[in-house]
């Protein structure tokens, strides 16, 4: 599942190539659950927090933790009641220029990075909703891996076509749903010897 993602184009450039207001808001390059992310939604490249956040309490004191953030909503869950009404009524775009895996052994896992070779900047399903924690959050979709992706990870992100970011964002829930298949396009990818976990 993925769990990082990059997005290392300007918002102007990102914004032109969606045809889509630029509103102001920023994100880090790397992009990770519960940060700043940049997704297209009503028309606009707009900035929400990566993750659905779901409440925690302590094993221990029973308590209320800090609420964790959902990042990845798994197509065969999509009828589920976390995801039902933002899939069904709040569809987006998520832009980025790679996502990353985990590979290698638990303790010393690295970072591998997919990416498409023909698009320097691609678009994931995403879905999202707003929030008392976070205000406007989002979760990308994911479907079974397939091509050289599958290599990686058994999952990915489903990735669409620019042909059909329109139809993701405004058609019948049904209609959106056919196009959450694993990406048939070329993929390309970057084993790198960097940690998983961030420094």
């Amino acid at each position: 599942m993925c769990n990082l993602y990059r997005m290392t184009k300007a918002n102007d450039e990102i914004a032109r190539l969606f045809r889509v207001e630029n509103t102001i808001g920023n994100a880090a390059e790397e992009v990770y659950p519960g940060y700043p992310g940049l997704v297209v939604a009503e028309g606009a490249l707009r900035t929400m927090v990566w993750g659905f956040p779901l409440a925690q309490k302590s094993a221990r004191t029973g308590l209320p933790l800090k609420p964790r953030p959902v990042n990845n909503a798994r197509t065969d869950n999509l009828d589920s009641f976390m995801w039902r009404y933002s899939f069904q009524e709040r569809r987006c775009l998520i832009p980025l220029t790679a996502w990353a895996e985990a590979e290698g052994p638990k303790g010393a896992m690295t970072r591998t990075w997919l990416s498409l070779p023909d698009q320097p900047i691609f678009a994931c399903a995403g879905i999202w909703r707003g929030s008392d924690e976070w205000g406007d959050c989002y979760s990308m979709v994911m479907t079974d891996a397939g091509g050289a992706a599958a290599e990686v990870h058994d999952r990915m992100p489903v990735i669409l076509r620019p042909d059909d970011y329109e139809r993701w964002q405004s058609a019948p829930a049904e209609d959106a749903r056919a196009l959450c298949v694993p990406y048939a396009g070329a993929v390309a990818i970057e084993r790198t010897v960097d940690s998983w976990r961030r420094a």
